[in-house]
């Protein structure tokens, strides 16, 4: 194969474009690199292909083709050779050390996408590049693995105070004993003293209980975690109790779209939408003097017609009311587990790919790198919350902002 010394883009392109060949991408970029390639030893020859020169010091001898693997397959790259000495493009080859890196961004994409090892080889041949041994991917997950550990059990202090707080759990698929179970992804973000938001841990335990909770906020507490005045979730008993018992300072918001489906268990259907009209409507409100003031006319309404779901509500006063204590710009940011939403899609996006995991490692290198994919882009946005109303909520003290304790009545954990 005679690499083309030089070509008419404009032509060139009409001509491949027209023939709409499934490998167009792939020809383009051949055709690219061996011409930069022509252009490289003409520079070194002093003179262009098979032009007569007086200027000219060298000359072409063929050409040695070597194997070049990109994301769109692997590339037949026509090296010129020439008759003194050597031409070697160290910028493209780099002495057979570019494929392996190749190989790496290839396998490290397939985790993230949520590609299983067994359909790794699949994957790659579609690409046109050779297949992956087994011990490539070993390695190629092990390099990943460190990657995720460092994300995981990274310092927080420096980034901190973490003002506010969300958590939740997710249920995985998988594999032990030889049986498939359920096992619950612990997952905290919190949004720094920059006003960006950051994933601050993830774990895997057998059962979202307290003695998993717990072992999760005590690790993050011991990492850095501090500042902390507003943790948002749900009503989870063992949650509930590990903030309480771990972050004393900071108040509790039960997520309003959680509390929302808790009392709609116990509302007639056919009275639900008029009571959740009446819910909204505490929300609705220009500031925490109104909101209170609605949340005693609700309960007085609902008293009179559905005593039960009035007691409910009741119960419930402190906890759903907490984000009034801080300023009305970030209630909507505060009130519910709603912005953790997206993050909780893309994690099921990707983890729906493999279905049932092997094992648990398997889970903590998807779910992390996804995670920690999903960190950088934070950290690279927009502020989530401005300077100015982070600094005026450090101020607040929480613990005399609720009126309750975190850890809540059992009617209230029940319901």
């Amino acid at each position: 194969m005679t690499a083309v010394p030089s070509i008419d883009p404009t032509r060139f392109l009409d001509e491949q474009l027209a023939q709409a060949s499934p490998d167009l991408m792939r020809d383009l970029l051949t055709t690219f690199v061996n011409a930069l390639l022509s252009a490289q030893a003409d520079a070194v020859c002093g003179a262009g292909y098979g032009q007569r020169s007086d200027e000219r010091v060298n000359s072409r001898n063929g050409y040695r083709h070597r194997d070049l693997d990109t994301r769109v397959g692997s590339l037949d790259v026509a090296v010129p050779k020439l008759r003194t000495g050597s031409l070697y493009p160290d910028w493209l080859l780099e002495r057979r050390k570019r494929a392996e890196r190749a190989l790496t961004s290839v396998v490290a994409t397939c985790y993230l996408l949520g590609v299983s090892t067994r359909r790794m080889d699949k994957l790659v041949q579609a690409l046109g590049i050779s297949g992956l041994s087994k011990s490539q991917v070993s390695v190629m997950a092990r390099e990943l693995d460190e990657h995720v550990e460092q994300f995981r059990t990274r310092r927080l202090e420096e980034a901190g105070p973490f003002t506010f707080v969300a958590a939740d759990a997710l249920v995985l698929k998988v594999r032990e004993g030889g049986r498939v179970v359920g096992v619950h992804v612990l997952v905290a973000t919190g949004v720094n003293a920059d006003g960006h938001r950051e994933i601050l841990g993830v774990q895997v335990t057998s059962s979202e209980d307290g003695a998993g909770w717990l072992a999760f906020w005590r690790d993050l507490v011991a990492r850095g975690l501090g500042g902390v005045k507003l943790v948002t979730s749900d009503a989870h008993p063992g949650l509930v109790a590990a903030i309480g018992a771990t972050l004393p300072g900071a108040s509790w918001q039960r997520c309003r779209t959680h509390y929302a489906a808790n009392l709609m268990s116990v509302t007639p259907k056919s009275s639900w939408g008029w009571v959740k009209a009446l819910l909204h409507s505490i929300y609705d409100q220009v500031d925490a003097p109104a909101v209170h003031a609605q949340f005693e006319r609700v309960i007085t309404a609902l008293a009179q017609k559905l005593p039960n779901v009035a007691e409910h509500l009741e119960a419930a006063r402190a906890d759903i009311l907490a984000f009034t204590a801080f300023p009305k710009e970030i209630w909507r940011q505060i009130w519910s587990n709603n912005p953790n939403e997206r993050l909780n899609r893309e994690i099921r996006r990707r983890t729906d790919v493999v279905g049932i995991f092997p094992d648990r490692t398997a889970i903590i290198r998807l779910v992390g790198a996804v995670l920690a994919e999903q960190h950088d882009e934070w950290a690279e946005g927009r502020r989530y919350l401005g300077l100015d109303v982070l600094a005026r909520a450090q101020t607040v003290d929480a613990t005399t902002a609720q009126e309750v304790s975190p850890e809540l009545q059992p009617q209230a954990l029940t319901a």
